[in-house]
């Protein structure tokens, strides 16, 4: 578990959309989010459930927000260790929560999680998803390091969670927002990451066909990104993110070990 001194609050991100925070140290100093997210909507949605090395403030910082018996939907980008982690203590816990996902991942699921079919729901990409009061939009992210990886948009906040999608080195200490990253490293460490340990096949990529795809986000118009390995992206630096991932192909990154050097 990090230091008690980077503990991270949820973060409020835009109206009862809240970031679930966690932190562990990462390469050249600097530390890595483990995020997930909570929308306080008419039906409660968590996206991811965090890591089982931060189980017991996970579930205190998401009931803190929505009580055990009203979480409705548990949405699951996709079921790598750092995004389920707590994915079947949360359904035991959460009587009346289904767990949302695409078909292919419901399988995965199934079989090495011992996820019962009859308590999922499957999502695909272009799919809208109904909360009650707001809809959610299901897509393929520009990255990623599962081809089951889903991300969504909640049109309502402009909010949207991009999974493993900009994932990028945090500085020492609590950070709220990306743009409080120095700059260079802001791009260089996002450069690290992508190429290093999320998506090593950016190199092999059609520059032009990948511009295309986070193109498809930028019409989206985001009024704040949350990665599940970073902290959120509000409306002022977007702009920015944007342009450093789709260079992503065309860049030469430095070693990982190198991605929080100043």
């Amino acid at each position: 578990m990090p230091d008690s001194a980077f503990r991270q609050h949820p973060h409020e991100v835009a109206r009862d959309t809240f970031v679930i925070r966690a932190v562990m140290p990462s390469v050249a100093g600097t530390f890595t989010n483990q995020n997930s997210m909570l929308i306080r909507a008419a039906e409660p949605v968590v996206v991811d459930t965090g890591m089982v090395t931060n189980r017991e403030i996970w579930f205190e910082d998401v009931f803190s927000l929505v009580a055990p018996e009203d979480l409705r939907w548990i949405f699951v980008t996709h079921i790598d260790t750092d995004h389920a982690g707590n994915l079947v203590e949360a359904l035991a816990l959460c009587p009346q929560a289904m767990m949302v996902t695409s078909r292919g991942e419901s399988y995965r699921a199934s079989a090495s999680l011992g996820v019962p079919m009859e308590r999922m729901r499957m999502v695909e990409a272009g799919e809208d998803w109904d909360l009650g009061d707001r809809v959610l939009r299901v897509s393929h992210p520009p990255v990623y390091d599962s081809p089951y990886t889903r991300a969504l948009f909640d049109s309502s906040t402009g909010v949207y969670y991009g999974a493993d999608a900009f994932c990028a080195p945090m500085p020492e200490g609590v950070v709220d927002w990306s743009d409080a990253i120095d700059p260079a490293l802001w791009a260089k460490g996002m450069a690290s990451f992508h190429h290093h340990t999320l998506s090593p096949w950016l190199g092999l990529v059609d520059p032009a066909k990948f511009r295309a795809e986070v193109a498809k986000l930028a019409a989206l118009d985001p009024q704040v990104i949350v990665s599940a390995h970073a902290p959120p992206i509000g409306n002022s630096a977007i702009p920015r993110a944007l342009e450093q991932l789709t260079s992503l192909p065309t860049i030469q990154p430095v070693p990982l070990e190198q991605a929080g050097a100043g």
